[in-house]
């Protein structure tokens, strides 16, 4: 068989909000995808910010291994691309095509791709209609990287049949008209969303692609919504993955396997046959795909330094415990890092700003999923404490973590947010 093309799906903002992980929006095209598919329920981005989590997947390594502190669109980008998926594969003989959504680089041209079908501000539509253009006829073996802004904020009016008044909210956020219109329109975007990915899965069909194509579906973090999106509990790090294609057992298999988007890296490499970059951080899922394994990672970690505003955090999770640490002396939220919303103007109202943040958290996700029951200070579970503690700094000094010398100095093209602001669209100053 020659070898496989490879189509890269992804949108921004996602999480796990649709059909097939059970939630209450209609996503029929990634519904059909999921039945033909590997569906990963417990994968989990290395970063929950845009730009830091897409750097670590395509790159292969935490954000701040690849040099992704923050946001490509307030000053932040890697300092070398030659370690980007898209030119790995393209030195292997593949032809790499992107169209829209990268954020990992200021401009699209910076990364180095054959191809670039549709640029970064270019509509879902737009983009679209371009991949669909490049799969009726593309060379062999093909990197087509397709990427949608749905379902970033700000979204649309609530349409049918997303009805506010039988919408629930998130799990972290309380039930109130604000919190249900928001997830209605939440909803709405989903399917908007669904509807491009499912006319690209559609021209991959058409034109007799689909059997040699690995597909790639996935998103950059958890949903933008108060304490989700840039927070380090799994509503924020927890993430859609399903694949399909070469090598991929077909008919809509689970796999509950603790992985990271890090990993996508390797496993692409290994489907293609080609060598992976030494410097990789991550493992191929084929030992879970061939039935080889049950698990490939006893822990998971991530990190965000720079958002709109500073806010150092890293995490590890193990298939029970979460632990997080925070790396100011700040002691609660920083606002302008959470997208404005009609959820948060609710949690605002009610004195979020005020609420205190823990400087290390434990949480048991077993007995505590949505982690609200920080057990820090039981004595109960020193031991675990410890080991997580010792988890977390051992990845840091790995990976040689910036934050192990202090507080992180931004580059000079740095735009970043007060900390003590309300909004990310607040006027940009430059941290000390």
């Amino acid at each position: 068989m020659a070898r496989p093309n490879i189509l890269y799906l992804h949108s921004h903002d996602t999480g796990r909000y649709i059909q097939p992980y059970g939630h209450a929006v209609e996503t029929p095209a990634l519904q059909r995808f999921a039945e033909q598919s590997v569906l990963f329920r417990q994968a989990f981005c290395a970063a929950p910010t845009c730009s830091a989590s897409r750097a670590a997947l395509l790159f292969g390594r935490s954000a701040h291994s690849a040099g992704m502190l923050g946001l490509t669109n307030r000053g932040f980008w890697p300092s070398d691309y030659n370690g980007h998926l898209a030119n790995t594969l393209k030195a292997g003989g593949y032809t790499t095509a992107v169209a829209g959504m990268q954020n990992v680089a200021p401009t699209t041209e910076m990364i180095g791709y054959d191809r670039i079908l549709a640029d970064m501000g270019a509509t879902d539509t737009i983009r679209v209609d371009a991949a669909q253009r490049f799969l009726a006829d593309p060379p062999q073996p093909f990197f087509l990287s397709v990427g949608f802004t749905a379902t970033h904020r700000d979204f649309p009016q609530p349409q049918p049949p997303d009805d506010p008044r039988f919408c629930k909210p998130p799990a972290p956020l309380p039930d109130t008209p604000e919190t249900r219109y928001d997830m209605a329109a939440f909803n709405t975007i989903a399917r908007q969303l669904d509807d491009c990915m499912g006319s690209v899965l559609a021209a991959l069909d058409e034109a007799g692609l689909a059997d040699n194509t690995l597909v790639i579906c996935t998103t950059d973090h958890g949903i933008a919504f108060p304490l989700m999106k840039c927070n380090m509990t799994d509503h924020g790090l927890a993430v859609m993955l399903m694949l399909r294609g070469p090598g991929i057992p077909e008919g809509g298999h689970v796999c509950n396997a603790l992985v990271s988007q890090i990993d996508l890296y390797p496993t692409v490499c290994e489907i293609a046959g080609i060598d992976p970059p030494d410097c990789l951080e991550g493992k191929s899922l084929m030992p879970l795909l061939n039935g080889e394994a049950d698990e490939i990672n006893d822990a998971i970690f991530a990190g965000v330094t720079f958002h709109a505003a500073y806010e150092p955090m890293r995490a590890v999770r193990t298939r029970r415990w979460k632990y997080i640490r925070r790396f100011d002396d700040r002691g609660r939220c920083v606002l302008p890092n959470c997208d404005d919303s009609p959820s948060k103007d609710v949690l605002i109202a009610a004195g979020w700003a005020d609420r205190p943040l823990a400087k290390e958290e434990l949480y048991d996700l077993t007995f505590d999923p949505n982690e609200t029951n920080n057990l820090v200070a039981a004595p109960a579970h020193a031991a675990i404490l410890e080991d997580m503690r010792n988890r977390l700094a051992a990845w840091m000094k790995q990976t040689d973590d910036p934050l192990l010398a202090g507080p992180v100095t931004p580059p000079p093209t740095a735009q970043l947010n007060d900390p003590d602001g309300l909004s990310p669209g607040d006027p940009f100053i430059i941290a000390p």
